[in-house]
């Protein structure tokens, strides 16, 4: 977005006694404005009643710059737990006593079985993660080697979030074919020292400059529902447009046993896509993707998500379980929106998603039992 974008001003509007409609604003984003950090507080604020207008709000500008489209990511737990740092939400954090599985960076075998996984599942993108401050300069290079097969065998678009990074670190990656970096602010500046103590919400901004540095995209969100306030998560959309991050993950939190941070409350469904709403206004041409929580916290209304944004984490997540990758496909057939591959799809990724849907093409009940026929 410009630097010389106009904004909508409600104090302007105030004065004159009324405040934008959500339609309105939604027109004027559509027009290249931006709304004001207090327009997005009134979409936060606003009463659940509220939310349907908010949403149609939203899905006028997800319609305008990505159509019907809905981009899969499949996410692999390279390394999990052994880290040392205390961001208390992870399961996998120093203190943590989650009953969690812990291992080192899985080898090559591992991972090309995850990027087999992704290419199954439809997924425009394998996300490559592994726990831990970051990584040594033995596992960028194995993370190279693997990237590179990844590239040749499956022709997917590569994300790696391997904690913060060295600037030689980063070139590595990027030659070996990795197209985006993964590195999530999780919460406002404000609030980053409630939740971590081990590094800074400065480190993890050097991390972002490093990467577009580098040449790579940036791929930036964060965790709603640790006890921060509405500003907080304001704070972060606003932070996000200004970075001009390529796609912003929103996490909705997971409350896990052992964890450090206990659930400060519980999330509602209404509330989760006022806040998916928020982000596709302030950022309206950003990939917006809801990723982990979506099922525990949005429940019977995850596929209205899909209004505000325009992709979505199949299957698993780092330590929890996802709804079964059949149930993402269903519910993307069921709004009418299509599975797409972007501008990375191979020639075999687009003849698989060709294929018709096994459940619905069951007759007889002559079906194997994993298709419920």
């Amino acid at each position: 977005m410009s630097a010389d974008a106009a904004t909508l001003s409600s104090d302007s509007v105030d004065e004159i006694g009324d405040l934008l409609s959500w339609s309105e604003m939604a027109s004027a984003v559509l027009a290249g404005q931006t709304i004001t950090r207090n327009d997005a507080l009134r979409i936060l604020q606003a009463d659940d009643e509220e939310v349907l207008a908010i949403l149609d709000a939203a899905y006028r500008v997800r319609r305008q710059h990505f159509g019907k489209s809905v981009q899969l990511y499949y996410l692999k737990n390279a390394k999990s737990g052994l880290c040392p740092e205390d961001c208390g939400y992870c399961s996998q954090a120093k203190g943590s006593e989650a009953p969690i599985e812990k291992y080192a960076m899985l080898n090559a075998e591992r991972l090309m079985d995850g990027a087999k996984k992704a290419f199954e599942s439809k997924s425009r993108t394998y996300c490559i993660v592994a726990s831990g401050r970051g990584p040594t300069d033995r596992e960028v290079d194995h993370v190279c080697s693997v990237v590179k097969e990844v590239k040749q065998e499956y022709g997917l678009h590569i994300c790696a979030c391997l904690g913060l990074l060295k600037p030689d670190q980063a070139v590595r990656l990027k030659e070996a074919g990795v197209d985006r970096i993964n590195h999530n602010l999780n919460t406002s500046e404000r609030f980053h020292d409630e939740i971590v103590s081990t590094h800074t919400f400065k480190d993890r901004l050097e991390t972002l400059d490093i990467a577009r540095d580098a040449g790579l995209e940036l791929c930036a969100g964060m965790i709603v529902g640790m006890g921060e306030t509405n500003e907080d998560v304001v704070d972060v959309a606003m932070k996000l447009a200004e970075l001009q991050v390529a796609s912003i993950p929103v996490n909705f939190l997971i409350p896990i046993e052992g964890a450090k941070l206990k659930a400060p409350g519980k999330l509602d469904p209404r509330y989760c896509l006022k806040t998916l709403a928020m982000f596709r206004l302030t950022n309206p041409t950003t990939e917006l993707r809801i990723a982990g929580g979506r099922e525990v916290n949005l429940r019977s209304m995850q596929a209205m998500g899909l209004y505000a944004a325009n992709s979505m984490f199949v299957s698993d997540y780092l330590t929890t379980p996802g709804q079964a990758a059949q149930e993402d496909f269903n519910m993307i057939r069921d709004l009418g929106f299509e599975i797409t591959a972007g501008d990375y799809e191979s020639a075999q990724l687009l003849e698989r998603m060709a294929q018709p849907d096994p459940v619905a093409s069951c007759e007889g009940g002559d079906c194997a039992p994993s298709c419920g026929g």
